[in-house]
């Protein structure tokens, strides 16, 4: 690994960000897989970002998919976040869901759910950055679950003072 890449993945890294799960449908399946490249776009209209490495075997499935729901995973969620991001060929045999009226599969007790119709792909290096315009939107009271140096948790208690 080049010393530019070691840096910027250091970099990262040290970022702290949300954890979610993106589903869909292939043919009449769900899918769905932990995302943490996630990000507000847009207010109007209401925008957001995820991002997909070209050679995960969803990409293709997600770049046909017309809906994707994103599943913003509560903090005592983290068995979901370790289940979507493993190679278990029927991850949803192992979670708590059910389809929505957008025909998405949709988690449960998740922090929240944003519905999204695909609004464009863009291509970016061997990533595709996937834009949703935001159909419809679950809130709950949970907490959310972070992803920061490599360890998954929730919002350390003395962040709120």
């Amino acid at each position: 690994m080049t010393d530019q890449v070691t840096a910027f993945k250091l970099a990262l890294g040290n970022y702290p960000t949300g954890v979610t799960v993106v589903t869909t449908c292939h043919d009449t399946q769900p899918i769905g897989l932990t995302v943490n490249s996630f990000a507000s776009v847009s207010i109007d209209p209401l925008l957001i970002l995820w991002s997909l490495d070209k050679k995960s075997q969803l990409h293709s499935y997600f770049t046909a998919a017309p809906t994707f729901a994103v599943n913003i995973l509560a903090s005592d969620q983290e068995h979901l976040c370790t289940l979507f991001a493993s190679k278990v060929p029927d991850r949803f045999a192992q979670a708590k869901w059910s389809m929505s009226s957008f025909d998405l599969p949709i988690l449960h007790d998740t922090a929240a759910i944003l519905q999204c119709k695909t609004y464009q792909q863009v291509d970016a290096g061997d990533h595709t950055i996937f834009i949703g315009q935001v159909l419809d939107i679950t809130n709950s009271p949970k907490e959310p679950l972070l992803y920061h140096r490599r360890h998954i948790g929730e919002i350390p208690k003395s962040f709120y003072r």
